[in-house]
């Protein structure tokens, strides 16, 4: 009987999340949490409306941004990012909404950053939280990872591997492009 109970729950809990937007609050609340806690209460938060029609859901007044659970993607995920970062990224979603694949999105803003078309910072970093909600909508099996952008940077000029070399060790990908970053990526619990 807890077998189908669990079942039920979860099938509910996907059901309610996967496909349907949260509430604005509901995406507020959640999408700030990707931020340090410091920055939570002033940030900017960008997210979707009731036609899914991606929106601004809150003007910040400092210098993060956070982006909102797609509810168009299966579990949850929200981001947290520095202003001067919004170019890119707002770049980027343009380019997926034109119906732009990764590696056509990644060529054509490597180009214009390259000639200066594209604004992007020499250093930001990137906060990436996971999670699935639960009855209630909190978010639980929470996991935060790091992506520290550092543009045409390379192992050579960082000392960092191209690689992780341990469990949760910082390292460097996409070395060389607009898009190097460090990535650190804690060991789940």
């Amino acid at each position: 009987m807890k077998y189908v109970v669990a079942i039920s729950l979860a099938v509910f809990v996907n059901s309610f999340c996967f496909g349907q937007t949260l509430s604005a609050e509901d995406q507020i609340r959640l999408a700030v949490l990707s931020a340090p806690e410091i920055f939570q209460a002033e940030a900017t938060v960008y997210g979707y409306d009731d036609s899914g029609a991606f929106v601004t859901l809150k003007k910040g007044s400092n210098e993060m941004i956070c982006l909102a659970d797609d509810p168009t993607k299966e579990g949850i995920s929200v981001s947290a990012y520095h202003k001067d970062l919004d170019a890119f990224m707002a770049r980027g979603r343009a380019l997926k909404m034109e119906g732009k694949g990764f590696q056509e999105i990644f060529d054509i803003r490597e180009d214009e950053v390259k000639s200066g078309a594209l604004a992007l910072p020499d250093k930001s970093t990137l906060y990436v939280l996971t999670g699935e909600l639960d009855e209630d909508r909190e978010l639980i099996k929470q996991y935060l990872r790091f992506v520290v952008y550092i543009p045409f940077a390379t192992a050579e000029s960082t000392g960092l591997s191209t690689k992780p070399i341990m469990p949760g060790g910082p390292w460097i990908m996409d070395p060389g492009t607009h898009r190097a970053h460090i990535m650190i990526t804690p060991p789940k619990s």
